[in-house]
């Protein structure tokens, strides 16, 4: 079966390529093409490298160490669902209550964003880049599970075509994506992105604030918190859909880290940055807010999901290895401090991320800049 597909697509081929009738929908076709099998190119002349690495096995790698975090996700939507109306269910039906919520977000989701993504393509005569996989399978992870799904188109297409291919597409935006359709939601729509009242799906009369919301909007402190440290490390919270267990979270990025896909500089240094800001902030205690243990910043909504999948978006992330280190350092002390100063952002990461997007090149320059100066003053001793 699988050598009948490659054939047939071997026959409809040479339709679509230059002087074909479709050669308009190349583009379109290649996509396709890339999607099922690998690249049928070959070099002729020269000496290459060649890593099994490309960016579709990237995408992939991705992909699967979100798996965790969308598993969980599915079944949290239910368990909190049932849980706000006392009613108790067996696991399937919890399942099934959270896959009948996330599927349509992930419709929307892919939909939109590959619509967009495939219309560029066609426009510019470029290839269908995989990266919007990943992009699209994020999104709604950090998303409340009964947000509207007109809401969610909107903020996928502007997350696309404003953050991505006015730029150029993949690998050329200065920005990520999905953090970026969360932070267009977030001040464009906030009733539907904080408050007590979006976390827990199909209870409008339950109140289900996250330890986040709590303790920093409320302004309530740490005695206001009902779960425990062990049970924000699980996820059994509401909150977002793919940022509340931690376990799985830490799942997927050591499977990233064994991978090589993303960078452990990265990951250490916006802990310590948030852990030393909190540490920091323990330290003065003039508020309840800056009481909270410093390793609580870390269980509360999406400070390891964005320190996982986030920060080590390795296009908009710092390139050099000091760099990375500073990069890391600054969105962990930056996402602490929203959250503890400004109470109207207690979800201080999203806005620390976005941030260090932007500073990411100017890092990269100082530490490059820095460094060759000082090889100057080292070959000026030797002279």
């Amino acid at each position: 079966m699988i050598f009948n597909l490659r054939n047939i697509i071997d026959k409809i081929k040479p339709h679509f390529e230059e002087g074909g009738r479709f050669e308009k929908l190349h583009s379109t076709f290649d996509a396709f093409e890339s999607f099922l099998y690998v690249p049928n190119k070959v070099c002729t002349s020269g000496a290459h490298i060649r890593d099994a690495v490309d960016m579709k096995r990237t995408m992939i790698y991705v992909i699967i160490a979100l798996i965790p975090c969308f598993l969980f996700g599915t079944w949290n939507i239910g368990y909190q669902h049932y849980l706000a109306k006392g009613t108790d269910a067996a696991w399937y039906w919890i399942v099934l209550y959270g896959l009948y919520k996330i599927i349509p977000l992930y419709l929307v989701s892919y939909i939109v964003g590959l619509t967009i993504e495939f219309i560029f393509a066609e426009v510019r005569h470029h290839e269908v880049n995989e990266g919007y996989f990943v992009t699209g399978f994020l999104i709604p992870l950090v998303l409340p599970p009964d947000i509207p799904l007109w809401m969610v188109a909107i903020a996928t297409a502007f997350a696309v075509i404003i953050g991505k291919e006015v730029f150029g597409g993949t690998g050329m935006n200065i920005v990520n994506p999905a953090l970026l359709a969360r932070a267009f939601l977030f001040f464009s729509y906030p009733s539907q992105m904080s408050g007590d009242k979006v976390w827990i799906s199909g209870a409008d009369t339950y109140s289900g604030a996250t330890p986040l919301g709590a303790i920093f909007s409320n302004g309530m402190g740490l005695d206001s918190v009902q779960y425990s440290a062990q049970e924000m490390f699980i996820g059994l919270m509401p909150g977002c859909i793919g940022e509340t267990s931690k376990l799985a979270i830490v799942v997927g990025g050591l499977f990233l880290l064994a991978t090589g896909i993303i960078s452990l500089r990265i990951v250490v240094s916006v802990l310590a940055g948030g852990l030393g800001m909190g540490l920091i902030f323990n330290m003065i205690g003039a508020t309840p807010a800056m009481e909270v243990p410093c390793y609580y910043h870390l269980l509360m909504g999406g400070f390891m999901f964005g320190a996982v999948f986030m920060a080590t978006d390795p296009v908009t992330a710092a390139q050099t290895n000091t760099g990375k280190i500073i990069y890391g350092v600054l969105i962990g002390a930056f996402a602490v401090m929203t959250r503890v100063i400004n109470p109207a952002y207690p979800e201080g990461m999203m806005l620390s991320i976005l941030l260090m997007n932007i500073f990411a090149p100017l890092i990269d320059h100082c530490v490059v800049a820095a460094n060759i100066r000082m090889r100057k003053k080292r070959g000026q001793r030797h002279e």
